[in-house]
């Protein structure tokens, strides 16, 4: 199972971006995909979910701005971020986890992880 990240960039406060993740070498629907961020000097934090029936779980921080979402057909995952604030600013990761679990909020309950795509927040 492989996965691709994309759609990280440099955004002023308040703007909105859209990172997607392609799956590859399995079915989207087969995994729980989650996504991470990573900013410099801290651990990896969980900020989203989407589990296989489709249900979406947020951080707090996150919630109210941020929307998980998937194509089935793309096998792609989108996480539309919205009111971007500068803490927002990290290395945004995904991740799949087996089916066995609903809503996984540990790294280590994932199995295949993607490349990261930086997202810059300017004040």
């Amino acid at each position: 199972v492989q996965l691709q990240a994309s759609g990280g960039g440099l955004v002023q406060s308040g703007g909105s971006l859209r990172l997607s993740c392609t799956v590859s070498g399995s079915s989207l629907v087969a995994h729980v995909i989650g996504w991470f961020r990573q900013a410099p000097g801290k651990e990896r934090e969980w900020v989203s979910c989407i589990s296989t029936d489709g249900f979406t779980y947020y951080v707090d921080s996150v919630r109210g701005r941020f929307a998980n979402s998937r194509d089935i057909a793309k096998n792609t995952v989108y996480l539309q971020m919205n009111s971007l604030k500068p803490e927002d600013t990290a290395v945004y990761y995904c991740a799949a986890a087996s089916s066995e679990w609903h809503a996984p909020l540990e790294t280590t309950m994932y199995d295949y992880w993607g490349q990261g795509t930086l997202v810059t927040v300017s004040s």
